[in-house]
């Protein structure tokens, strides 16, 4: 069984580094695409090398744009890659452009598509991730879900049982695997002058969120009273596209510490540090929910449920006094809720899986 692995972000390359170590620990067959998504490829650079991951074989360099020319180079790119390497499987991993480029270019070649991460829904189709979560669902012929309330959401729109595995989310893999390193290795907290659970964390960089001027405002607006109330520094990693944002709308945040983004370990070194964490991003809700930390979402809606669901995580929207009351409600919490996300092992069953199947087609 010869593997394609595409990714795009740097969220997608931290998930799928479980499934690609296990491929490697079972020597098989694979190849990573890089679709360059990310702004710039060599940022993405220093994720490869921190979770000792193979180089990409091949980079399409897309960059930046809009979603119908993000999405059209990645396949004219993917597909070329495809032809050449003819693989028989293609994994991809979440939401974005990338993952449903990937599958849209694969499924075309009849190659077999894996979604890793399958059956997430937020249940808003305003957000372009929710379009690309289930039109990739729908042409994959393998559907890891990463808990039961996913397969649910797959099986009520008619996708078969048999295409749908509950395999645990592979970021529990990943936080298993890199947190002690991240402890030792990392000094992220020391440079920054921090001091364990004296700090909150925040990341922000949705297109719903920073590209709508009035909301990201208010967002902004409502971390800087987050500072005022509670007297904590309040670090933001900035993206590339958030700063962007930042400039050409003319904000300038109060109270807020900006930083560069950072590789993996620091980042979960933070993470793992804060005494909460604000964000809109799905994983980042995830991983605090893993890690123990509360979690404040700067969302109306999450397709990560389960958080909410233990108690580790609340949204929050775009109100700065509605921020500022929730981030009080999760300090009051105790941090003792169950990680809904798997036991670490979603990797090492992902492989096995494909394996299973293609050795049961090869005696066919």
């Amino acid at each position: 069984m010869k593997v394609a692995i595409i990714l795009g972000t740097r969220p997608e390359i931290i998930k799928m580094a479980p499934v690609i170590k296990e491929l490697q620990h079972r020597q098989g067959d694979f190849f990573i695409l890089h679709t360059g998504q990310h702004y710039s490829y060599n940022l993405d650079r220093v994720f490869f090398e921190q979770l000792k991951l193979p180089q990409p074989r091949h980079n399409i360099e897309v960059g930046s744009g809009s979603h119908a020319e993000e999405t059209g180079k990645m396949l004219i790119g993917i597909e070329k890659v495809l032809l050449e390497e003819r693989p028989d499987v293609v994994l991809v991993e979440g939401d974005t452009n990338s993952v449903l480029a990937g599958a849209l270019a694969a499924a075309k070649l009849h190659i077999k598509v894996g979604h890793v991460e399958a059956g997430l829904r937020s249940g808003d189709r305003n957000m372009p991730e929710e379009i690309n979560r289930v039109l990739t669902d729908h042409c994959s012929d393998y559907l890891f879900a990463p808990t039961e309330k996913a397969k649910a959401n797959l099986l009520a729109e008619g996708i078969p049982q048999e295409k749908i595995f509950v395999t645990g989310n592979t970021i529990v893999d990943a936080i298993h695997q890199n947190l002690e390193i991240a402890r030792s290795s990392a000094n992220i907290i020391n440079n920054l002058r921090l001091k364990p659970k004296e700090y909150f964390l925040v990341t922000l960089h949705r297109q719903e969120n920073v590209d709508n001027r009035e909301r990201f405002a208010s967002i902004l607006e409502g971390l800087s009273q987050v500072a005022d109330e509670f007297r904590l520094p309040v670090i933001y990693p900035i993206h590339p596209r958030s700063r962007n944002k930042m400039s050409h709308f003319s904000l300038e945040p109060k109270n807020l510490e900006l930083i560069e983004p950072l590789g993996f370990l620091g980042f979960i070194q933070l993470e793992a540090n804060a005494r909460l964490i604000l964000t809109d991003s799905g994983g980042v809700q995830e991983e605090a929910c893993i890690l123990g930390v509360p979690c404040v979402t700067l969302r109306d809606n999450t397709e990560r449920p389960e958080t909410i669901e233990v108690g580790s995580n609340i949204l929050a929207g775009a109100i700065p006094k509605k921020i500022v009351d929730c981030c009080q409600k999760m300090l009051g919490k105790q941090n003792k809720w169950e990680n809904p996300f798997g036991d670490g092992k979603a990797g090492e069953r992902i492989v096995k899986i494909l394996d299973a199947h293609n050795t049961k087609a090869s005696n066919i």
